[in-house]
């Protein structure tokens, strides 16, 4: 029998383009004589679909055509229900007398920031207890957001480079205080990122207060978190993707994306068009690096993916100082740009070989989490002796 996979793609984010890239690029990948992959798109709005139409990215230019050619379908928040349901079983176009679509053996999200690479998304699968690919609610959040990853990656003895945080009402009632603190513990230049998003997303350079400004302005419009980093007067930024669960991983080769200003583009990364996705934008694979400085890179890449927790495939980008040759981890992503798939085929590992350990990692993590107590078989409310606190007699509270 095929094991049903639902690859999850899209959604509420800045991102859902890139997602709908990487989603289509895995779901070819898939081996179908093994497979049943039901492609689930999320559109920006947060309504999921699946339908065959999905699988034609010339589709995907009149996004409101296409959700009417596919067929709105959801989940139950549920634990042990797998089933997709018809969100419109008994009318319209789709009219059909059984509820179910498919029952679902494995989930995996190819979903890139905001409300899918953050958590959240990873939390209502959790809640429906599916087997999933990727890192868990915990990881997802603590890798998607800058602050916190830095914060245990430091905390941890992993070279990060040095940073201010603020959230943007700070920015708006202490503004001067906090450009103050920026310029005195990390001078110009400085990179401007908004805490939780990927793909370059209101990224940009200040060399003066001005430029600072305007800066912090644009990163605000996408999160509620900002960071403002010191930036490397001469950084080389080299890529490497691990592959696993935290406990037993390994790394691949290195890449370094080739960049025409001081850090990659939205457009230098994804500019090759629709279907090209993150594998098209120029890079050297292998990095033209020394060994040494390659295989320090691969430990820190896999001492990074360890101390976040993370499960599956992610990609740790890390800057390397051309002055002293110094190595400090920029940022991991946790669902990265076409699943990294083209440095693991650099490493020996095959797309269709990747998309299999991902099914197996996801299987594996579901085994050793039901193996865990997280109930006890007891009732409180049967052992007697009331509740303490007035205000509640025969479980409804008194109202008066």
């Amino acid at each position: 029998m095929k094991t049903n996979v639902a690859v999850f793609f899209g959604g509420r984010s800045v991102e859902h383009e890139i997602s709908v890239i990487s989603a289509l690029q895995a779901i070819n990948a898939f081996d179908q004589s093994k497979y049943n992959v039901i492609p689930i798109y999320i559109s920006k709005q947060g309504r999921w679909y699946t339908g065959s139409e999905l699988l034609d990215i010339r589709n995907y230019k009149d996004m409101k055509a296409l959700a009417e050619r596919s067929e709105e379908v959801y989940m139950r928040p549920e634990y042990g229900d797998y089933n997709l349901y018809r969100a419109n079983p008994g009318s319209g176009l789709f009219s059909k007398k059984n509820p179910v679509v498919e029952e679902l053996h494995v989930a995996i999200p190819v979903l890139h920031g905001s409300h899918g690479e953050d958590g959240m998304f990873e939390g209502l699968l959790e809640t429906i207890g599916i087997p999933f690919a990727g890192c868990d609610t915990l990881s997802s959040a603590n890798g998607m957001d800058k602050i916190t990853m830095k914060m245990i990656l430091r905390e941890n003895d992993i070279p990060v480079v040095d940073y201010v945080w603020f959230t943007d009402k700070e920015w708006g009632l202490k503004r001067d205080e906090i450009i103050s603190k920026i310029e005195n513990k990390l001078g110009y230049p400085v990179i401007v990122k908004p805490a939780n998003l990927g793909s370059s997303v209101g990224i940009g350079k200040a060399s003066d207060r001005a430029a600072l400004i305007e800066r912090i302005d644009n990163a605000e419009k996408f999160s509620r978190r900002l960071i403002v980093e010191h930036m490397i007067g001469d950084m080389m930024e080299i890529n490497c993707s691990v592959l696993g669960d935290c406990d037993d991983y390994q790394s691949s080769v290195c890449e370094e994306p080739i960049s025409k200003g001081d850090f990659l583009s939205y457009e230098e990364k994804y500019g090759g068009g629709a279907k090209a996705g993150m594998q098209a934008s120029e890079k050297r694979i292998p990095a033209d690096i020394p060994d040494d400085m390659s295989e320090a890179i691969r430990k820190m890449a896999g001492e990074t993916f360890r101390v976040l927790s993370c499960h599956g495939v992610s990609r740790v980008d890390v800057m390397v100082d051309r002055a002293d040759n110094k190595i400090y981890v920029n940022e991991i992503n946790t669902i990265p740009g076409s699943l990294s798939f083209y440095l693991w085929e650099e490493s020996g590992i095959s797309f269709t070989k990747l998309m299999d350990m991902l099914v197996a990692l996801a299987l594996k993590r579901k085994r050793e989490t039901d193996r865990k107590t997280f109930t006890y078989d007891a009732n409180i409310f049967a052992m007697g002796g009331g509740i303490k606190g007035g205000g509640i007699k025969g479980g409804v509270k008194n109202k008066r």
